[in-house]
């Protein structure tokens, strides 16, 4: 199983950055996905989940109608759209996923899940 986050670099504050995780090796569609970060001296946070369905989804208080998650089952791959970013979103970004099995599941528990992809790093300048 592998999952392959892409997409981190360095930006201005207010710009925009889209993360991508590929995902081979399991059975996409029965997966929901997650993205975590963790900032230096931080602890380790879920950002935002997606259900195996993309009908359900979660987000953290501080991206909110910021960041927006998308998924294409067709090309086993979840998008992370990150808007109007604050130097507070520099971290380290991790994707995740979770077998479940009701198809509106997005756990917000990073022991719920199962395979972790390598991290992409976020560097947001003021």
């Amino acid at each position: 199983v592998q999952l392959q986050a892409s997409g981190g670099g360095l930006v201005q504050a207010g710009g925009s950055l889209r993360l991508s995780c590929a995902v081979s090796g399991l059975t996409f569609f029965n997966y929901a996905v997650g993205w975590f970060r963790q900032a230096p001296g931080k602890e380790r946070e879920l950002v935002t989940a997606i259900s195996k369905s993309g009908t359900s989804t979660y987000f953290a208080d501080s991206v909110k109608g910021r960041f927006t998650i998308s998924r294409d089952n067709a090309k086993n791959t979840v998008y992370l759209q990150m808007n109007s970013l604050k130097p507070e979103d520099t971290a380290v970004y991790w994707c995740a996923a979770a077998a479940v099995v009701a198809y509106w599941s997005a756990p917000n528990l990073a022991s719920e899940y199962d395979y972790w992809g390598q991290g992409t790093q976020v560097t947001v300048s003021s």
